[in-house]
C-alpha cells in the first residue's frame, strides 16, 4: 500500500511517497533512538560526576572575582 501525496517542499514540486516499509521500520528506529540516548546519557553521567581540573577552577574563580561588585572593575 502506498500513500502519495504531493507539496511544494523547497519549492521543487516533487511527489513524496510513504509506504507501509516505513511504518514498520518507526518502531526499529524508536528502539534504536532509546539506545543512542541511554548510551548519551550514560557517558554524560560519568562526565558529570569527574573532578574538575585546577585550570578550570583556577579560570572560574578569576571570572567570579572579576564579577564581584565593589571591585572597581567597570568592563
Amino acid at each position: 500500500m502506498t500513500n502519495e501525496f504531493t507539496g511544494n517542499a523547497g519549492g521543487n514540486g516533487k511527489t513524496m511517497k510513504s509506504d507501509s516499509k516505513d511504518n514498520e521500520s518507526a518502531p526499529k528506529r524508536q528502539a534504536i533512538r532509546e539506545q543512542i540516548d541511554e548510551n548519551l546519557k550514560r557517558v554524560y553521567s560519568d562526565a558529570l560526576n569527574e573532578e574538575l581540573p585546577d585550570r578550570f577552577r583556577d579560570l572560574l574563580a578569576q571570572l567570579r572575582d572579576k564579577d564581584k561588585p565593589g571591585t572597581g572593575r567597570t568592563e
